[in-house]
């Protein structure tokens, strides 16, 4: 299970020019689920980017998580980022989790993340194409794999 964390000032996916969901300060959180992935590389990186210390403290110092400074949170399915680009320069995409266990664990990682931050998070829709806006803070971009945690 791979994500995009992104800290921003707002966040927004609209599907089909209709609004889905929008945050303000908070994390962006682009989730790529593989076929080998479980709830407990879910539950892995639920409790990782809800810890994840990112925002500025009194100081200016990156010391508080989204839970300290009462930030939102919005989820968003990309299968995309489970690209291989070994050969060629078109992306394959076979080491995505086919839908059947895809959209359960994100909406398993959804609901936990939800649970975690005490309050409840934006989606996307799985399989949409969804227009993803942001302005993100920083920037401050950060990429975890629950198979290589660094």
């Amino acid at each position: 299970m791979r994500v995009v964390v992104q800290r921003v000032t707002s966040a927004s996916v609209n599907i089909g020019g209709r609004p889905k969901s929008s945050i303000g300060k908070g994390l962006l959180v682009l989730l790529g689920i593989g076929p080998d992935d479980n709830s407990t590389d879910a539950d892995w990186l639920v409790k990782k980017v809800a810890q994840l210390r990112v925002f500025d403290d009194e100081s200016g110092v990156m010391n508080l998580s989204v839970c300290d400074v009462d930030g939102e949170v919005l989820i968003v399915s990309q299968f995309t980022l489970m690209a291989s680009y070994k050969k060629g320069n078109r992306p394959s995409y076979i080491h995505a989790a086919h839908p059947t266990l895809a959209i359960p664990l994100y909406e398993y990682f959804c609901k936990k993340m939800s649970q975690t931050i005490g309050k409840e998070v934006g989606t996307g829709e799985f399989g949409a194409d969804m227009q993803v806006s942001l302005v993100n803070d920083g920037p401050v971009t950060i990429c975890m794999d629950s198979k290589y945690p660094e």
